[in-house]
């Protein structure tokens, strides 16, 4: 508990008449001094006995480089009090090559409020840099009525906030260069043959096989079956950071998971601190890219470079993609005027 500015200036009245009372005659101050005196020790009993306030925080959705967000905090008083609530934005670095804010506030998360009974305090942040990041810890400065009198709480609780990679349209770029990555997903889409079977009634025309079917001698049809293994014919992305810009790195290899996944593939990722198995839906591409919003710089082994249908890597010098054999320059999937270079990846 501490005097406001406000509460010293009156302390410091109260101090100056009491000197110049005991010179000159308390009579005539007693008007100024009394009052203030009555003023400031109702504001220090007031204070006193304010309860500490309950304080919980509702979850922020997760979002992308540019988007909005509301952080809103619940607050419950047992009586009306007024108080200055300030939360706390937090500055610094997340992962890979980000600096500085993580997210800016809109509106300024110091609120000069009343409190009674059940308050929601909210206020608006711009998502700046991916990484999981968080808000608070929040404080509640709470003062008499005439404000002379303060009593500050404090909570450590903080609420995170997971911000995804920057995920580029690759719809734009170098026309060849995207049927390559296509090429991927339609590969895979129905490679894991598994037997032939006789055709029946009401199976779909794209599953006979017309080959085969040909060289029966009764002209039968006969469809082809393949594994049920959910993990038949999934793509697998690594993703590697051999620099410190690992946000290009997130950011490619979001684009190029987000374009499979609406290819139709069944898309896997491995990045060199973490692995999402392969799988499909909103769900899993959302797992996909809380992976991606939190990878570090480092380097794969070997064995999961090679394994990898699709390579994203970056390197001192840009980012590129991997896709049989071919390292194309990323920018290239995303911007027509992307210079042209190529280069053979065993080469």
């Amino acid at each position: 508990m501490r005097l406001t500015p406000r509460g010293r200036a009156v302390v410091a009245v109260v101090a100056g008449a009491v000197i110049l009372s005991w010179q000159f005659g308390p009579r005539s101050l007693n008007a100024v001094v009394v009052p203030l005196a009555v003023v400031l020790l109702a504001g220090l009993v007031a204070v006193s006995r304010t309860d500490r306030p309950r304080v919980s925080r509702r979850p922020v959705p997760e979002g992308f480089i540019g988007e909005e967000r509301t952080v809103a905090v619940d607050v419950e008083t047992d009586r009306a009090v007024a108080a200055t609530v300030r939360d706390t934005v937090g500055n610094g670095d997340g992962p890979g090559d980000s600096a500085g804010n993580e997210f800016s506030p809109i509106s300024d998360p110091v609120a000069e409020t009343t409190l009674d009974g059940d308050e929601t305090l909210s206020y608006e942040v711009r998502l700046e840099a991916r990484g999981r990041h968080q808000v608070g810890p929040l404080s509640i400065a709470v003062r008499d009525v005439v404000g002379l009198v303060e009593r500050r709480f404090e909570y450590d609780e903080t609420m995170p906030i997971l911000v995804y990679p920057r995920v580029r349209d690759l719809g734009r770029g170098n026309a060849a260069d995207i049927r390559t990555l296509a090429g991927v997903a339609d590969r895979h889409a129905r490679e894991e043959f598994d037997h032939l079977r006789e055709y029946h009634r009401g199976d779909p025309m794209r599953d006979v096989h017309w080959k085969a079917a040909a060289k029966r001698p009764d002209d039968d049809l006969v469809v082809a079956e393949y594994a049920d293994d959910e993990d038949a014919g999934a793509i697998t992305v690594a993703a590697e950071c051999l620099t410190t810009r690992a946000d290009e790195t997130a950011s490619a290899a979001a684009s190029v998971v987000t374009y499979l996944l609406e290819q139709g593939a069944t898309v896997g990722l491995v990045v060199p601190d973490g692995t999402v198995p392969p799988g499909s839906g909103r769900d899993h591409h959302r797992d996909l890219l809380g992976l991606l919003a939190v990878a570090e710089p480092g380097e794969l082994d070997d064995r999961t470079r090679r394994d990898a249908d699709v390579l994203v890597r970056t390197d001192t010098t840009e980012t590129t993609v991997v896709v049989d054999d071919r390292e194309i320059p990323f920018e290239r999937f995303y911007s027509a005027r992307a210079p042209g270079r190529e280069v053979n990846a065993n080469a």
